[in-house]
């Protein structure tokens, strides 16, 4: 035996103390009156029966006595050495969607930490354990601590993460601990059945359970009726499923179908309805399985926010606004340009043949044939070029991801102009069409940071709106304009999200199932995030005052959906060897209750001598 603190045994000092207060006490004389004679002599009577009286004062002494040595004791904390007992201990917590799946009345992961909890309740005091935990990422959760009360305190906070296990770094960090203890002890808890786990102890918990689930869902929205299509599969067992479809956030199903689908394999569905403004859906399926998290998915149209305001100031604006009429979700306002006096409010505005006195710093800009340069925009006119005849624009062969979305579907027509504005560019601008290197039609952000696009010449002037490309050239300005804030409403869990920032968007945000916020990452004009969280997210978009909202769909991984998950291998290299180090008993709970029934029994003679119990 040991002791972890010895300097409380100076405690025992208090022994030599208390026996000299019992000499040094007081002494009395007991005198006998006759009026307690007849006491007296009974009193020889009972003492004849109760030898013990006689060491009642000493008895009383050495209970003290042994207090003192208990408190002592305590204070010193002894502690029993066992050799060769504790052990190093590792573990590898899966904590990957999968792990939600219900197993009887618990889930996976609530196993998996009973598991690891028991192992650690059952170990040598003295005992090292280390726990990593694979969500997302793999992360240390505690790092080789002997307290047992607080590991278990550690692992009883964790719950599982919304996406796939990262097993390769799980990996990396499992094998420096056996490295630096070839004698550790590690331990695999997971859902994945593996084909070789060397140096590990493979924790099983995967468990034929139903799941079913839903992907690939995709609709089409003509002459108001709504047509979903998706794949409805059963990953365990074959099984007869009913898909409903909800519209526009409805709590009535809007139309169902029975479908019958076989173990492993994906089966289309298909649900059609009659719906009068559509904005979104969500189609689930009616049974209840081991993972509700995979049951339904919901679908926004993109479209539903699109709606820009535009403001066309133009004396022939016929060929723009035709255009915008049919390409846009939005009021169109036409003016003159003797009209214009600096009107603001819009999403867009397009000035022809016009050069306003101030720039719009509140939304997108059109330039159509400037007359003249203006500050902010980013370029300087430098004069106008004219041919006697006709000239072809060349079109720009750049690979830059920006020039080849502005220009994706455009067939090559050949556009011809009779003049043009020469510009000199300051800003950094994406040229889609030029004649001789001077950019003619270009696109890029002015000086507020909102998008611009220039066409230098008048579409009078050119065969360009005769052109089937016209139509394709204007769609793709009019997305880079008003840009879509998402391509798409559903994603996996871990896919980074790109949402389109707007003009004079001051700022945005992401609210996620759980209510957690987050900001993402802005660069230039787009915003990127990686939910983390399956269900509905929330982004928020502060632009101009006005806050503008969208949700999207986050979807559990199709692999993480499949109950029994198979992985190849799981092992760490090296030979590992089986030595212990010295444990330790922990005695101080003994000492207290020896204490505590010291204590008693003191206080038990105690009132024995003080009430005359005898």
């Amino acid at each position: 035996m040991s002791f972890l603190y010895p300097l409380g045994l100076l405690g025992l000092l208090g022994i030599p103390v208390l026996i000299i207060i019992y000499i040094i006490k007081s002494k009395y004389t007991e005198q006998t009156v006759s009026s307690t004679f007849l006491w007296t002599l009974s009193e020889k009577f009972l003492k004849r029966r109760n030898p013990l009286n006689r060491l009642t004062g000493m008895i009383s002494l050495l209970l003290q006595i042994l207090i003192v040595t208990a408190i002592s004791l305590a204070i010193a904390h002894p502690m029993i050495i066992t050799e060769g007992t504790s052990r190093e201990y590792c573990f590898l917590l899966d904590g990957s969607v999968s792990m939600q799946m219900q197993h009887g009345e618990t889930t996976r992961f609530d196993e998996g930490k009973s598991r690891v909890a028991e192992i650690i309740e059952d170990a040598t005091d003295g005992s090292i354990f280390s726990l990593v935990y694979m969500g997302d990422t793999a992360s240390v959760v505690y790092d080789r601590i002997a307290d047992k009360e607080q590991a278990l305190d550690l692992l009883d906070g964790l719950t599982p993460s919304y996406g796939s296990s990262n097993m390769t770094d799980a990996i990396g960090v499992a094998q420096k601990y056996f490295n630096q203890n070839t004698s550790t002890l590690v331990y695999l808890i997971t859902d994945k059945r593996y084909e070789t786990a060397n140096n590990i102890t493979l924790v099983d918990l995967s468990s034929d359970v139903e799941n079913y689930g839903i992907s690939d869902v995709t609709y089409t929205y003509v002459g108001g009726k709504l047509t979903v299509k998706g794949m409805v599969v059963s990953y365990a067992s074959d099984a007869v499923l009913t898909t409903e479809l909800y519209v526009n956030e409805s709590t009535e199903a809007s139309a169902g179908s029975v479908v019958v689908t076989v173990a492993g394999e994906k089966t289309p569905f298909q649900l059609v309805c009659e719906a009068a403004g559509f904005a979104s859906f969500r189609v689930a399926v009616v049974e209840s399985d081991a993972l509700a998290l995979d049951n339904e998915i919901s679908v926004y149209d993109v479209k539903s926010e699109n709606s820009y305001s535009t403001l066309i100031v133009s004396a022939t604006p016929f060929f723009l606004s035709s255009m915008f009429d049919a390409l846009i979700n939005a009021e169109t306002e036409v003016i003159s340009p003797d009209e214009y006096r600096g009107q603001r409010g819009y999403g867009l505005y397009v000035f022809d043949s016009f050069v306003p006195d101030e720039m719009p710093n509140d939304g997108a800009v059109w330039m159509v044939n400037p007359t003249g340069s203006l500050e902010g925009t980013g370029f300087s006119v430098q004069g106008e070029v004219t041919f006697g005849k006709a000239q072809p624009l060349e079109l720009s062969s750049s690979t830059a991801s920006a020039v080849k979305k502005l220009t994706e579907d455009l067939t090559g027509d050949t556009v011809y102009v009779a003049r043009y504005v020469k510009c000199g560019l300051y800003r950094n601008f994406a040229t889609l069409l030029s004649y001789q290197g001077n950019p003619v039609v270009f696109a890029g952000t002015n000086a507020f940071g909102n998008r611009q696009v220039v066409l230098a010449f008048d579409l009078h002037n050119s065969n360009l709106p005769l052109l089937f490309d016209y139509a394709v050239l204007m769609r793709n300005l009019v997305s880079y304009s008003f840009p879509e804030m998402v391509e798409k409403t559903t994603y996996y869990c871990g896919d980074e999200v790109e949402v389109n920032l707007p003009a004079n968007c001051d700022s945005v945000q992401v609210q996620s199932p759980s209510g957690e916020t987050l900001y993402p990452g802005i660069e230039g004009a787009v915003g990127r995030f990686a939910p983390t969280e399956v269900g509905i997210h929330t982004v928020t978009m502060n632009v101009s005052n006005t806050l503008r909202q969208f949700k999207i769909h986050v979807a559990v991984e199709e692999a993480e959906r499949i109950p029994v998950t198979a992985e190849s291998d799981f092992s760490l290299q090296g030979q590992a060897t089986d030595e212990g180090f010295d444990g330790q008993y922990d005695a101080l709970m003994v000492v207290l209750i020896a204490l505590a029934i010291l204590f008693l029994a003191d206080w038990g003679l105690y009132c024995y001598e003080k009430y005359q119990l005898r």
